[in-house]
């Protein structure tokens, strides 16, 4: 079974890779962190015209899908640049909106990349107020989205100041789910594998940034006369790195072919477990440099820590590919 990107797909993330590779994406990052979204907005729109939105949207609706492992191999050129915005939670809102009348009215905005889109989750069982969580880049969005528990898809509405997280490009806000109720049964769960997949694609797209970047870094840098990249202890660690994420590459994949929220789940905890230990390698084969703001290293450190709890921790992912096995029958 031959199992990689043919002609066609290559050929798309090659022109997206070209397309962010001129975009300056760290100065895009910086002004981003800041609220300056103009030149971020200006990027979302070009890959929105690039179709990546539309990967997720069923032709009927406008869109060019569902295409899910097109979708991943476009998040993993995202993450490998670091491109910032509410960019997993557009594609969940894409998915959760792709049913008439709701596409007509808010899809056309989404895929032509004019509409930014976010929403929250609410947890545990309280939903006074139509209270939600923390939603990313709700000052950006021009679309908000809640899901109250028990309740539906509403809209929703920033009701307090930005707060910085980890990663200063991923902007929160609060939203209060006080619009108008959208629909009563929203696909939520069909929306969470797609965003699962996206942010999996996305968190290998960074780990593989840091690991290039690291890489070159090490050929650059020299003790004792000679690259630091040529000392054993060096190579080994950035094998390491290397074998995550190529092992995480086909979990993603064979996620985007079967979406079950098992295999999501799996690729999502591989692929961000495997950028965080990239994340760890090159702040520490980059020394002291590596901590510092200043330096691009730290857009793509902060983002891999970020993406690793982002739809879904660690210990939730486990817990849902460990049920899923319990539930399967045994081998005969």
């Amino acid at each position: 079974m031959r199992f990689l990107p043919d002609a066609e797909q290559r050929a798309f993330t090659e022109s997206l890779h070209a397309m962010l590779s001129a975009a300056d994406t760290p100065a895009v990052i910086r002004d981003w962190s800041e609220g300056d979204h103009a030149r971020g907005r200006a990027l979302w729109r070009r890959i929105a015209e690039a179709g990546v939105f539309g990967l997720a949207v069923p032709e009927e609706y406008g869109g060019l899908g569902p295409h899910p492992v097109e979708l991943a191999l476009a998040f993993v050129e995202l993450g490998r640049h670091g491109v910032p915005g509410p960019l997993v939670e557009t594609v969940a809102a894409a998915v959760l909106l792709s049913d008439p009348p709701l596409a007509k009215r808010f899809l056309p905005g989404l895929l032509a990349g004019t509409d930014l889109a976010t929403f929250a989750v609410p947890t545990g069982s309280a939903v006074d107020a139509g209270a939600v969580p923390l939603a990313l880049d709700g000052d950006a969005a021009t679309l908000r989205l809640a899901l109250p528990l028990g309740v539906g898809l509403r809209l929703a509405s920033v009701t307090g100041p930005v707060r910085r997280s980890l990663d200063p490009a991923r902007r929160l806000t609060p939203l209060t789910a006080d619009g108008e109720l959208l629909t009563r049964h929203p696909p939520y769960r069909l929306a969470l594998s797609w965003a699962r997949l996206a942010a999996a694609a996305q968190a290998l797209g960074v780990g593989l940034a840091l690991l290039d970047r690291t890489v070159a870094h090490v050929r650059r840098r020299t003790q004792f006369g000679v690259p630091v990249g040529s000392f054993q202890a060096v190579k080994h660690r950035l094998a390491d790195a290397t074998t995550a994420l190529e092992f995480a590459r086909p979990l993603v994949l064979g996620a985007a072919v079967s979406l079950r929220p098992a295999d999501v789940a799996a690729a999502k905890l591989k692929a961000c477990e495997a950028a965080y230990d990239a994340a760890r390698t090159a702040l520490q084969l980059h020394g002291a440099i590596g901590y510092t703001a200043e330096f691009d290293l730290s857009l793509w450190l902060t983002k891999a820590r970020a993406l690793r709890t982002a739809w879904g921790t660690p210990e939730e992912c486990r817990k849902l590919v460990l049920d899923d096995a319990l539930r399967r029958p045994a081998a005969p």
